[in-house]
């Protein structure tokens, strides 16, 4: 079907056969990980909480410069209420809903000429606001039109990324690596594979990038348990974060932007913490590098399945063993990737890898032919495409999906446009394609 690589858990099959092949994790225990609880007692890092709504000076900015259709309607204006709060309480109901959660409040300031576009992320959530004020108010002026498109819609807000606790970070990563970090001492060697440098903006930076990912997986799961499935059993609760997707971290080391791993993090978290409704998590991870901290991280444990679509050229490190890896080759176009998604999705909803409870989507847009580190070659049409893929599986098997970043760098000197759109473009689909299955079904 497609010239690529499939390697499952070490095995290799030939690209024009279809690999007969388990998904299923060895149950035979290597050493279990030892996360050693230590009382981390020092001032700074104990400060964060899940439930944290200090936000630093001037965020106030980032609020108000999104949308002049936000004061228009204050339903559309970010919401800062804590999860402790009945703002932000799931109830009961037959609305679809795709909460979005953004941390770009803690941007930080990088070097002159540093490849990392930190500003994408608030420009991005800018762009999706917009689209989605547009989408539901630009049409209809009228106040009276206004509260009936709201009413009928579905639930969709944003709100400010919450900061990960130590605690919470203690279920995946090392706590020396947490406590070296926080506290700034760490090697000029590891803040070299990691690729930024250290400052306490950046520390609040990580934990967000870690909590808003883990608040919105947390979100999805309780708006899921606690659906009205006797009113509404095609409602879907979907949420986002605009940020995070950072899948090369590792237990007790960062590379490639990555210190802590917020997909890992919200994974065992949502396992602890909803144990009689969460058993089993999928990791779709389609950025154009493999998700290797991931990998790693849940190497020997069957309640996450880790699935990684990515280019055979374009390893950074060395190469780790997901549950399920795909490699395409280098210029991969658009109709070799989407046939080669389908495939492996069409097998997951045939039952291939068992039940799953949640899927957690990884949608790097540096697949894109004009990204500067991708090596792939899909168009915007065929990202598209691609996050229709997954959308319409989530559906399918009606789970709670959550959406994280993941990677996309404009080359340097050129057009933004092309990335923002791309990465904008994954959250307003999202968002459309819930409103029209919304509208369909009720």
């Amino acid at each position: 079907m497609v010239a690529s690589i499939v390697r499952l858990s070490g095995l290799s099959a030939s690209p024009t056969t279809t690999p007969s092949l388990t998904f299923q994790k060895s149950l035979v225990s290597q050493a279990a990980k030892a996360f050693a609880r230590t009382e981390l007692a020092f001032s700074y890092f104990q400060t964060y909480s899940y439930r944290s709504t200090k936000l630093p000076k001037g965020c106030h900015r980032y609020v108000s410069t999104t949308s002049s259709l936000e004061h228009e309607n204050p339903s559309l204006r970010p919401s800062r209420a804590t999860p402790n709060s009945t703002a932000n309480k799931p109830e009961r109901n037959n609305k679809s809903s795709f909460i979005i959660y953004y941390n770009d409040v803690y941007e930080v300031q990088l070097p002159p000429n540093h490849r990392f576009p930190m500003s994408k992320y608030r420009q991005t959530r800018e762009l999706v606001q917009t689209w989605i004020a547009n989408d539901r108010i630009a049409p209809h002026r009228e106040q009276q039109q206004i509260e009936e498109k709201l009413l009928k819609g579905i639930d969709c807000e944003f709100r400010v990324s919450p900061l990960a606790t130590v605690e919470e970070l203690e279920t995946t990563h090392c706590p020396s690596y947490i406590q070296r970090y926080m506290t700034g001492d760490m090697t000029e060697t590891e803040l070299r594979n990691v690729g930024f440098p250290w400052s306490k903006e950046s520390v609040q930076r990580s934990l967000s990038s870690v909590g808003g990912t883990l608040a919105a997986a947390c979100e999805a799961v309780e708006r899921h348990i606690n659906n009205n499935h006797e009113l509404a059993p095609l409602s879907l609760h979907w949420a986002a974060h605009i940020a995070g997707g950072t899948h090369h971290a590792f237990y007790d080391r960062g590379e490639g932007f990555s210190v802590f791993s917020d997909m890992a993090v919200a994974a065992n978290v949502v396992l602890k913490r909803y144990p009689d409704h969460i058993k089993r998590i999928l990791f779709v991870d389609l950025d154009v590098h493999q998700g290797n901290g991931n990998a790693v991280l849940f190497r020997n444990k069957p309640e996450v399945f880790t699935f990684s679509l990515h280019c055979k050229s374009n390893y950074f490190s060395q190469k780790e063993t997901s549950d399920l890896d795909i490699e395409l080759p280098a210029e991969c176009g658009d109709t070799t990737y989407l046939m080669t998604l389908q495939h492996w999705l069409n097998r997951f909803r045939r039952g291939d890898g068992g039940k799953f409870d949640i899927i957690l989507f990884q949608a790097g847009v540096d697949v894109l032919d004009v990204d500067r580190l991708g090596r792939m070659a899909l168009t915007q049409s065929g990202v598209e495409r691609r996050n229709q893929l997954v959308f319409e599986f989530g559906r399918d098997m009606q789970l709670p999906l959550v959406i994280c970043m993941g990677g996309g760098y404009p080359r340097r000197g050129s057009d933004w446009a092309p990335v923002l759109n791309a990465h904008a473009n994954v959250y307003y689909r999202a968002f459309k394609f819930l409103e029209q299955l919304h509208t369909q079904n009720y």
